[in-house]
C-alpha cells in the first residue's frame, strides 16, 4: 500500500485530532508503532506541524470514524485518478552534471573487467548510450587515449549492490550456456560478499598437479658407512715399538 506524503505530520495530525489506535496509524503512515507512540508522548517529531490528510485528499471523514470505531479497521488512501496511469521512466539513469565527465572511465573499467556485461546492462549501471559503450568497447572514442578505468562504484554512479546483482545475473547465464570459465573470469563474476569470504590459498596449477608430493628418493634412508677391516680405533692407531722393530730385523 502507497504511503501519504509528510507521513510523519500525517501521524502528527492523526494522533493529535483523533482517537485511532497507533497501530492503525502506523500501518497507514508507513511507520513503526513505537514511533507514533513516541509522537504522543512528545519525544519524537517535536515541532512537526501535522498534516491535515482530509484536507489534501488523502483521507475521508468516513474512513476516519469508522477507524475510530474499529481498532481492526484499516485506513487506506483516498484514491487518487491524476496519479494512474504512470509509468516509470524508462532508460539511461539520470546522471548529475558534475559525474557525466566520470562515465567513460565507469564504462573502460566494466567493459575491461566484466566483458560478459551487454551494453543493455552497462547503460542502466553507469547511465549511458549504447553508441558510446560500443565506441570505448571498440577503441574509437574520441578521447580513449585519456580515459583511466575507475570502478563506478567508487565514482558514485552505481550502489555495490547493482553491480552485483549484474554480476550475478551474468554468472547464472554463463552457467545455463554451459560455458567452461576460468579462473580469472570466474574471480570476475561472483560479488564483492562472496569475493571475500574465498580462501587465500594459492592452488596448484594444473601442469604439475599431483607431484606437489614427488621426492628423487626416501627421505627415511641414511647413507650407509663402509668400515672396511677396522675391528677397533686401538688396533688402527697402534705404533710398533722400537723392539718389535729389532726382532723384525733379526729375523
Amino acid at each position: 500500500m502507497a504511503n501519504p506524503i509528510m507521513a510523519k505530520a500525517t501521524a502528527v495530525w492523526l494522533v493529535d485530532n483523533t482517537t485511532i489506535s497507533f497501530k492503525q496509524i502506523a500501518d497507514f503512515v508507513g511507520m513503526h508503532e513505537l514511533e507514533v507512540q513516541g509522537i504522543a508522548d512528545g519525544d519524537v517529531a517535536t515541532g512537526v506541524k501535522g498534516f491535515d490528510p482530509i484536507a489534501n485528499n488523502q483521507l475521508v471523514q468516513e474512513q476516519i470514524d469508522s477507524a475510530q470505531d474499529n481498532p481492526m479497521h484499516k485506513l487506506e488512501l483516498k484514491f487518487n485518478a491524476a496519479a494512474q496511469g504512470e509509468e516509470k521512466r524508462r532508460g539511461p539513469r539520470y546522471t548529475p552534471l558534475s559525474k557525466r565527465q566520470d562515465r567513460p572511465a565507469s564504462i573502460l573499467w566494466l567493459v575491461k573487467f566484466h566483458p560478459e556485461l551487454t551494453d543493455g546492462q552497462v547503460g542502466k549501471l553507469v547511465g549511458t548510450t549504447k553508441p558510446t559503450i560500443q565506441a570505448i568497447r571498440e577503441r574509437t572514442h574520441w578521447n580513449i587515449n585519456n580515459i583511466q578505468p575507475i570502478d563506478p562504484v567508487a565514482l558514485g554512479l552505481c550502489k555495490q549492490s547493482e553491480l552485483d546483482a549484474v554480476v550475478q545475473k551474468a554468472a547464472a547465464k554463463k552457467a545455463a550456456e554451459g560455458e567452461v570459465m576460468s579462473d580469472d573470469e570466474r574471480r570476475k563474476l561472483v560479488s564483492t560478499e562472496q569475493s571475500l569470504s574465498m580462501s587465500d590459498e594459492p592452488k596448484i596449477p594444473s601442469a604439475i598437479e599431483g607431484l606437489e608430493t614427488f621426492t628423487l628418493g626416501s627421505v627415511d634412508e641414511e647413507p650407509e658407512v663402509e668400515t672396511g677391516d677396522i675391528h677397533d680405533a686401538e688396533s688402527f692407531f697402534s705404533i710398533k715399538s722400537d723392539d718389535d722393530a729389532a726382532d723384525s730385523v733379526d729375523t
